[in-house]
This record gives structure tokens, C-alpha cells and sequence, in this order.
């Protein structure tokens, strides 16, 4: 898996990226930050990464990675269909545990640094992995096979402009809530489930 990286202050920085990009947004945290809180230098942070948004890109893409590695795995067990669900809802929790508002809107809705096509074309890439997935299980048997795994893709697509509204964002404590409401509510409707 490529998504480990072998030197521990590329890792660092990553490490340290991502966490003040979750936390701040991306054009909150400068290259100085990331260098100081990460215990590296800028010497340093330039020999691994031309700049912040190609260190944005390469944490963006190795969440991706990560989270269809762990996706593939968890369709690719024993376990029945109905827990498969709550699994992956648990996933996309986790996934985007810590994300700030802030954040949203820095990756998704901000055109000028090139972040928002590069993560709509890596998520139609990762997605297309998982809509193979979805057709994989439905010839196990396990998800209807009236359903169409495109529309998910399609949703998703679409879901973006809502995760960066601010009045539906100002429902919710958390950008997670909102998430996990999309998530639950795209897996059970309205009805009560534990």
C-alpha cells in the first residue's frame, strides 16, 4: 500500500498537515506552522512537497487511498449485509472525524488553488473502485439487484454544495453530524434503527 510513507519527517509533516488542515482549513495554516509543530525545517518541508497545496493534495490522496483499502476489506468480509452497512456508515464517520468547517469550505468550494477539482476527480476515481464493489455484492446477493451503484456516485456528486451550505451546516454541532445525518439517512431512511 502506497499509502505509508518510509521517512519519518515526510510523515510528520503529512501527520501535522492533515491535522491543521482538518482543523483550520487549508488557508488558515501557513508552510511556517505545519514546519514548526511538525519539528521540521522549511529546507526540509520543500525537499518532500513543492508547496502547501501539493501537501494538501498528497494527504487528500492518501485518505482516499486509505479509506477505500479499508472500504474493499471491510465489503470483502464474512460479515452479513445489514452490518456491512453500519460498518461502512462507522467508516465514513471516521473518515471525516476532526473536519472542521473551515475545512469544507477550503477543499470543496475554493476554486483559485485547484484543490476542488482535485478532489472531485480523485473521489469519482475512488468512487468508481467502490461502485465495482457494490456490483460485486449484488452478485453475491447481498444489495438488491434493481439497485443502481451510479446513483451513489450520482448523490455524492450532488451532496457536496450541501456539505458547504452554511445555513444546513448551522443545524448541526459538527460537520460529522451532518455527515453521519446524510450517511444514516441514505441507509435507513427514517425509520429507528440502534
Amino acid at each position: 500500500m502506497e499509502t505509508e510513507n518510509k521517512n519519518p519527517k515526510q510523515r510528520a509533516i503529512m501527520e501535522t498537515g492533515r491535522r491543521l488542515f482538518w482543523k483550520y482549513g487549508f488557508r488558515r495554516v501557513n508552510v511556517d506552522e505545519i514546519c514548526r509543530e511538525a519539528g521540521v525545517s522549511k529546507m526540509t518541508f520543500y525537499r518532500f512537497f513543492e508547496n502547501k497545496i501539493d501537501l494538501a493534495r498528497k494527504i487528500y490522496e492518501r485518505e482516499i487511498l486509505i479509506g477505500v483499502e479499508r472500504f474493499n476489506k471491510l465489503m470483502n468480509s464474512e460479515i452479513p449485509p445489514s452490518d456491512k452497512l453500519k460498518a461502512i456508515i462507522t467508516l465514513k464517520l471516521e473518515g471525516t472525524n476532526d473536519m472542521s468547517r473551515e475545512f469544507l469550505m477550503d477543499f470543496y468550494k475554493s476554486n483559485d488553488t485547484g484543490l476542488k477539482a482535485f478532489v472531485e476527480d480523485l473521489t469519482e476515481k475512488s468512487w468508481n473502485e467502490i461502485i465495482k464493489s457494490f456490483r460485486d455484492a449484488q452478485e453475491k446477493g447481498w444489495f438488491r439487484k434493481d439497485f443502481k451503484p451510479e446513483f451513489i456516485l450520482y448523490l455524492t456528486q450532488h451532496l457536496i454544495p450541501m456539505l458547504t451550505d452554511e445555513n444546513l451546516l448551522k443545524l448541526y454541532d459538527t460537520p460529522q453530524q451532518l455527515i453521519l445525518e446524510f450517511a444514516n439517512f441514505f441507509t435507513y431512511g427514517i425509520s429507528q434503527h440502534d
